[in-house]
C-alpha cells in the first residue's frame, strides 16, 4: 500500500513535487528531500538531516566550534573563530539558520551550520 507524502512542518497532504523541490501550499514550507512519516518508532522526528562544514550529521545535544568569525545582529562584536558551543537544538528554519544554540557573552540565536564543526 503506498503512502502519500505530507509536510513535515504542518503534516498537509497537499504537498506538491516542483523540479527538484517538495512544496506545501498550506504552510510554505519547501524541503528538497521527504522522509517518511514517523510512527514515534524513535529516530530523528523532525525528519531532516542537519550536517556541519566537513559532512558530519549533527544531532540534538552535540557540542559544535565556530570556524569562522560571525558578525552578530545588533551587535558590535562577533563570535570568534573556536567557540565551543555546547547542547545545539536543530530547527528546519526557512532563513536558513539551522542551529538553535545559547552562546555565552551573546545569548540565544541562530547558526547556519556551514560554519561549524562536530567537537
Amino acid at each position: 500500500m503506498k503512502t502519500d507524502p505530507v509536510c513535515p512542518k504542518c503534516s498537509s497532504e497537499n504537498i506538491y513535487n516542483d523540479g527538484s523541490l517538495w512544496v506545501c501550499p498550506d504552510c510554505s514550507h519547501e524541503t528538497s528531500s521527504l522522509a517518511p512519516p514517523q510512527d514515534g518508532g524513535g529516530g530523528d522526528a523532525q525528519g531532516f538531516v542537519v550536517r556541519d562544514a566537513n559532512g558530519n550529521a549533527l544531532q540534538e545535544g552535540d557540542t559544535v566550534t565556530v570556524i569562522k568569525d560571525l558578525k552578530v545582529k545588533g551587535s558590535s562584536s562577533s563570535v570568534k573563530v573556536g567557540t565551543k558551543v555546547k547542547n545545539i537544538r536543530l530547527v528546519d528554519s526557512s532563513d536558513g539558520h539551522n542551529i538553535s544554540c545559547k552562546i555565552d557573552g551573546f545569548g540565544a540565536m541562530g547558526l547556519k551550520s556551514e560554519f561549524v564543526k562536530k567537537s
